[in-house]
Order: C-alpha cells, then structure tokens, then sequence
C-alpha cells in the first residue's frame, strides 16, 4: 500500500499541528504551574492550536518535508515548530530548579499524545474493516511517529532545544553557564549534524524506544505498528 501525496498530507496534518502547538501549550502551562504568569498573560496557554501557529515552521516546514520525501521516496525527519511560549525564567520560584520542570513540560507532551495516537490505532485495529478503520490506523502511527520525532529532537541536550535547558537546570552552576553560552549557535550546530548525518542516528534509538512504548501500553503487535509508520512515511 502507497500513499499519495494528499493522503499522506491528510495523515500527517492533524497529528503534526497537534504535536507542535500542543508541545508550547505545556511550556506555558508548566511556566505558571511554577510562578511565570507570562504565557498566560498572552493567551498561550491554549489547547486551541491558532493560537501556536507559525506559518513557517508550524505550515510550511513540515509540508514541505513531506513533498520532499515524496518526490524523492526517502523519509526523512518530519519536524517543525510552533511560536515559541515566551517564558520569563526570573519570574520563576526557583529559576534554575524549574526551568527543568518547564522544559521538560513539552517533550512530556509529546510523548502523551504519542500514547494517545497509540489508543487509536488500538481502536482502528478492533473495528471492522471498513473505509473508516485503516486511516484511523494510519493517522494514528502518523501522530505516533511525529510525537516520538518532536521529542527526540527536543531532548538533544543542546541550548535552545529543550533537552539543553533541562541540562542547564541540572549542571553545576560554573558548567551550566558555559553551555547557556553555546545557545546563539545551537540551530547552526542541529543544522550542520543533520548536514553529516548524526543527528538522526543520535534521534533514532529514542525514537524507537517510544514507539515500542506505544506499542506496549496497548498490546500492539511492534511489527505490525512499524508497518503503518512505512506505509505513512513511504
């Protein structure tokens, strides 16, 4: 089974606006949880994703990967961004103790909604078979798939991604400092490993361990849940 390019679009549309803006409401909301009202002053603490979109990242990045890998039948790595929830870290109680907490808030995001995608395909896979069921099924692996990316990559401990913020929090103070340094040439260092090649041999083991999770957490058969991530990426 091969999926055209308006079909694997309709697949992918909703798991990966969720995925995006979803991930910046949790930043907001841990921010207030622990004293930055900053978010919430500006509306962004929102489940309705208009309120996150960047027509860039959020639109334009993601469809533009997927007519890539159409066109030249690879994969890829499917990833964009919503406006980033601005957060004042002095307003915090404790700044460098809950920035950990702030940035972990999105990546935790991610992998919720990859658990809930997982509950789909469940869903879908106990239907009947009908012209509901298989993309039920697909746009759930889909919505699997971009959650595992979204939180892999922000879990590379390098400023500004999340995983950098979280390393912050937990270094010494001396060390942490000198890795806030490396934030201004953080993309510029992201966009030169994914150049080379690393950056998805370093996202790839993650990955593939939340999918298993997935997998596992509603009796899923892996193979047969890799199967439809290939069939949406293909």
């Amino acid at each position: 089974m091969e999926l055209n390019l308006i079909q694997k679009i309709s697949v992918f549309a909703l798991p990966v606006l969720f995925a995006i803006t979803l991930h910046e409401a949790a930043h907001g909301y841990a921010a207030l949880r622990f004293g930055d009202r900053t978010a919430w002053m500006l509306g962004r603490i929102s489940l309705n994703p208009i309120r996150h979109i960047d027509l860039v990242g959020t639109i334009i990045v993601p469809l533009a990967i997927l007519l890539m890998s159409k066109l030249t039948g690879g994969a890829g790595i499917l990833f964009g961004w919503a406006k980033p929830v601005p957060v004042n870290f002095s307003h915090l109680h404790h700044p460098k103790q809950d920035m950990l907490w702030v940035a972990a808030a999105g990546p935790g995001a991610n992998l919720l909604m990859a658990l809930i995608w997982a509950g789909m395909v469940k869903i879908a896979l106990v239907l009947p078979v009908s012209a509901i069921a298989m993309p039920l099924a697909l746009m759930g692996a889909a919505g699997i798939f971009a959650n595992a990316v979204l939180m892999a990559l922000n879990l590379i401990p390098l400023p500004p991604l999340d995983g950098g913020r979280i390393a912050v929090s937990l270094l010494p103070a001396h060390l942490a400092v000198r890795m806030a340094r490396i934030e201004p040439y953080g993309l510029f260092i992201m966009l030169g490993l994914m150049y080379l090649g690393v950056l998805g041999m370093i996202m790839w083991p993650l990955i593939q361990a939340i999918i298993s999770l997935a997998a596992f957490t509603f009796g899923l058969d892996p193979n047969k849940l890799l199967a439809f991530i290939q069939i949406v990426l293909n």
